[in-house]
Formats: structure tokens, C-alpha cells, sequence
């Protein structure tokens, strides 16, 4: 502005950029520490920061005056800080509040008859102006799925408040002059809604202490109980069939296994609904890994509740089978054998034929962490009886794999573990075992056979193909001649329509 330049002068003059420039431009090296500040939550700062230091509540006098200064801690500690983007500001006023909530958490835990009615409303409005926030975008939105042994969550920078603000909360809720009746005012369903949008923190730390929280609101407010478990059920729909990913299901499962322990017998229609429609899905999605041992708790609980559940549960899984993600089908065998160990025997013979065809199938992986993740089965003593009681129908389907791999893997450890298995078939029932033996042989037999035909067949046709085109070659010579001879004499009336057509393409008209 004010240079006297014309846009004309300056497209005439640009040149290359200067270093200057470059200088200007920020370039992230490869493999830098992302910077964690820049995805922390951000708060509504307040405007007046500046905080008087209270007299101590174990100073106060009599009931009333303590319940002021108790309010007035409340208060004070409902005042936010920066800890993103100006971490050193306020120093001071910020210590004034860790204190406050040290005392306050101190308070809580150890004195008796101190939360009154006016305290309540308190105590949650300083809860709810301390957390609930809009959390910051995910870190890695499209990419790899996090891996909780590799990747470095995402902390939050006002984690030094959040903490205390939690644990006072928790102590608030455990104390036993905690009232649900009169808390039920300020804890409502709107409180519940933004508690659980806080479960979606990167930040591990604060998801822990979510899930203790909406635990011991879950026991305290029957009345809010069904009310919870749709809205968790609506965060797993959303994982299901919209994002894919959310950062607080392990919590919320977590949550539910402990729920559905205390379910009542015999289960409602609620409940079944909530294991088909909602657990099993939940093994399809890409970032299972992350929450499956608490996804297994729960699918175990329900088949303890109910056993006639368990037809259900085995044909959702065999449902959802990974094909072609080894990793993820480990971790289908090792929740299969945590069902297998709490199903009844009667449930089991309903579903052994499809569970050890899909069994023989991991045993002929070529990945070997799949196919020994298989054969451990028959280390454990709950199900090799339930295979000797059943050995008739399980032979037949599991031999054939067993025999082929003892021969083809290409791992020695799972050659051992296969020779295991058929050691334990053979003293299961030696009759049984050589007549498999015999049959599997004869399969093998005919398919040799049959493979032996179809060579032949392929062959043969192989033959004619070849004196076939010997015949039409000899054939074009003449035809090629009658062509040249009725052009020469141009009398194509002798000629057949569909031989003028070929070789009229192949001999063009001489001139």
C-alpha cells in the first residue's frame, strides 16, 4: 500500500522465492512430537481471574458460617484458567484454586454433616463449569486405528484442575450424608447427556474417572438408570453405523459389565435385545482391538445370566468373522474359548457342528498365530470333554484339517500342537479315529482320481483344439483359391456368403 506499484509491475517482477521467505514458512520435521497443547480442550476463560485467598473451613465457626465458606470455595473454584495457550499466566490464582480444591476434596471425605441442602446445586454447577466443554477434534480422524502399547494419547494441559475437580466430585457423591433424593434436582438427564459427551476424551486419565463417576451415579439415581443405559446404547449406534470410533467405549463397556452382573433373572426382552442388536455388532467394527476384553466380559455375563443365549451369541460371532484380519481373528478365538468354558452341554451340541467347521477353517491358516490359537483348545480340560462327549460328530469335521496340516504347515510348532490334537482323537475313541483315517483316504483318493480326469479331459480337448485348427487350416488354401478365381472372373455367385465375408478381410481386392 502506498509502494506506487501497479499489479501489472508486481506479476512483472516476482521472481523466485527469497530464503526470507522460506524462513516464514513453519515445516514440521518428520517424526517431531506433535505438540499436545494444540488439541487440548478449550475452556470459556474467565474474565476476572483474580482470586482472594479464603480462611481455612476447619477455621470456621459455627454451621452457617462454614456453609457460606463452603459456598463461597464453591464459587471461587468455578473460575477457569488458561492452561493451553498461556500456560505461565496467573500463577498465582491458579494455585489459589488447586489449594481450594485440595481443601474442599480434604473437606468432603473427612467431615461429617457438612453437605446441606444448599451445598447440592453448588457443587454441581462448580462440576459442571470446571468439565463439561467441547472437546477438541480427533487427533487422526481417517488414519490407523490408535494402538494404546504404540501411539501417545492426548493429554489434557488443565489436567492439574480437572483431577481435583473430579475427586471432589467422587467424594461428594460417596459421602454418606450424600442425598439422591435431594442431589436428583441438579443430577438430571441433561447432566447425564454431557457427562457421557466427555467419555469421548483423548485424554485416558479423565476417562477413568468418567467411568467411576457415572458408575456411582448409576447406583445413587434408580430413577435415572434406564435412562443412562439408552443413551450408552445410543453412543454404540453411533460407533456402529455412522463415525466407527469413539475414544470412551472400553469405559462405557466396562461400565455395562458390571450392570449386567447385577441384572435380575430371568433377563427382560431389554436386555436380550441390547446383547444382539448392540454387543454382537460391535465386533465388526475396524477398532475392536481397543475394547475388546471388556466387549468379551459382557458377552460372558449374559451367557452366566442366561445359557439359552448361547446359540445366539456363537452364530453372531461366526457371523462376524473376520476373513482376512489375522490379528482381530485371535481375538475371536480367545473370547470362543472364554464362552466355551462357561457353556452348558446340552447348548453346546446345538452349535458344535458350524463352531468346529469355522474351528477347522483357523486351523488351516497359514498364519500360525491363528491356526495355535486354535489348537490351544485342546489344552484345556472343559473342552476336550466336551469334544470326548461329542467326539462322533467333531472328529469327522476336524480330521481332515488336522491330517492335511500335520503334513503341509509350514511352522513345526504347529505340526507338534496337531500331532497333540490327533493323540487325543486316537485315545478318544481308536475305532472312530481309523475309520476317519480310512475315509479321509479314500477322499483323498478319489479326488486324485477325479483331478486325473479332468487332466485327461483338458487334454483331449487340448487335441481336438489342435486338429481341429489343422482342418481349417488345410480348408483355407482352397477357399482362398475360389475367392481369387471368382474376383478374377467376377462371378461371386458361386461363392458361400460366409466365406466371402473372412476372406475378404484376410485377401484384399488386388488392384
Amino acid at each position: 500500500k502506498g509502494s506506487g506499484k501497479k499489479d501489472g509491475d508486481d506479476k512483472k517482477n516476482s521472481g523466485p522465492p527469497t530464503a526470507a521467505l522460506f524462513n516464514k514458512v513453519k515445516i514440521t520435521p518428520l517424526g517431531k512430537k506433535k505438540d499436545n497443547k494444540n488439541h487440548s480442550s478449550r475452556f470459556r476463560v474467565s474474565q476476572d481471574r483474580e482470586l482472594q485467598k479464603l480462611p481455612l473451613l476447619k477455621d470456621a465457626g459455627s454451621g452457617v458460617e462454614r456453609e457460606e465458606l463452603f459456598i463461597q470455595k464453591l464459587r471461587q473454584c468455578c473460575t477457569i484458567f488458561d492452561f493451553a495457550v498461556d500456560p505461565l499466566s496467573d500463577l498465582k490464582w491458579k494455585e489459589i484454586k488447586r489449594a481450594a480444591l485440595n481443601e474442599l476434596v480434604d473437606f468432603v471425605t473427612h467431615q461429617r454433616g457438612v453437605i446441606t441442602e444448599a451445598i447440592y446445586p453448588e457443587a454441581v454447577h462448580m462440576f459442571s463449569r470446571n468439565l463439561f466443554r467441547t472437546l477438541p477434534p480427533p487427533t487422526n480422524p481417517h488414519g490407523a486405528e490408535y494402538d494404546p502399547e504404540e501411539d501417545e494419547p492426548t493429554l489434557e494441559a488443565a489436567w492439574p484442575h480437572l483431577q481435583l475437580v473430579y475427586e471432589f466430585f467422587l467424594r461428594f457423591l460417596e459421602s454418606p450424608d450424600f442425598t439422591p433424593s435431594t442431589a436428583k434436582r441438579s443430577i438430571d438427564q441433561q447432566f447425564v447427556i454431557q457427562l457421557l459427551e466427555l467419555f469421548d476424551s483423548e485424554d485416558p486419565r479423565e476417562r477413568d474417572l468418567l467411568k467411576t463417576t457415572l458408575h456411582r451415579i448409576y447406583g445413587k439415581f434408580l430413577g435415572l438408570r434406564a435412562y443412562i443405559r439408552k443413551q450408552i446404547n445410543n453412543i454404540f449406534f453411533q460407533v456402529l453405523y455412522e463415525s466407527e470410533r469413539h475414544n470412551g467405549i472400553a469405559e462405557l463397556l466396562e461400565i455395562l459389565g458390571s450392570i449386567i452382573n447385577g441384572f435380575a433373572l430371568p433377563l427382560k426382552e431389554e436386555h436380550k435385545q441390547f446383547l444382539q442388536r448392540v454387543l454382537l455388532p460391535l465386533h465388526k467394527v475396524k477398532s475392536m482391538s481397543v475394547y475388546h476384553p471388556q466387549l468379551a466380559y459382557c458377552v460372558v455375563q449374559f451367557l452366566e445370566k442366561d445359557s439359552t443365549l448361547t446359540e445366539i451369541v456363537i452364530k453372531g460371532l461366526l457371523k462376524f468373522w473376520p476373513k482376512t484380519h489375522s490379528p482381530k481373528e485371535v481375538m475371536f478365538l480367545n473370547e470362543l474359548e472364554e464362552i466355551l468354558d462357561v457353556i452348558e452341554p446340552h447348548e453346546f451340541r446345538k452349535i458344535m457342528r458350524p463352531l468346529f467347521q469355522q474351528l477347522a477353517r483357523c486351523v488351516s491358516s497359514p498364519h500360525f498365530q491363528v491356526a495355535e490359537r486354535a489348537l490351544y483348545f485342546w489344552n484345556n480340560d472343559y473342552i476336550m470333554t466336551l469334544i470326548s462327549d461329542n467326539a462322533d460328530v467333531i472328529l469327522p469335521i476336524m480330521f481332515g484339517a488336522l491330517y492335511k496340516n500335520s503334513k503341509s504347515h509350514w511352522n513345526k510348532t504347529i505340526h507338534g500342537l496337531i500331532y497333540n490334537a490327533l493323540k487325543l482323537f486316537m485315545e478318544m475313541n481308536q475305532r472312530l479315529f481309523d475309520e476317519c483315517t480310512v475315509r479321509y483316504k479314500d477322499e483323498r483318493q478319489r479326488e486324485r482320481a477325479k483331478m486325473k480326469e479332468r487332466e485327461e479331459a483338458w487334454a483331449a480337448l487340448e487335441q481336438a483344439a489342435i486338429a481341429n485348427a489343422e482342418k481349417i487350416k488345410a480348408q483355407i488354401p482352397s477357399a482362398n483359391n475360389q475367392y481369387t478365381t471368382a474376383i478374377d472372373n467376377e462371378d461371386l455367385d458361386g461363392v458361400n456368403p460366409k466365406t466371402w465375408q473372412r476372406l475378404s478381410r484376410a485377401c484384399p481386392k488386388k488392384e
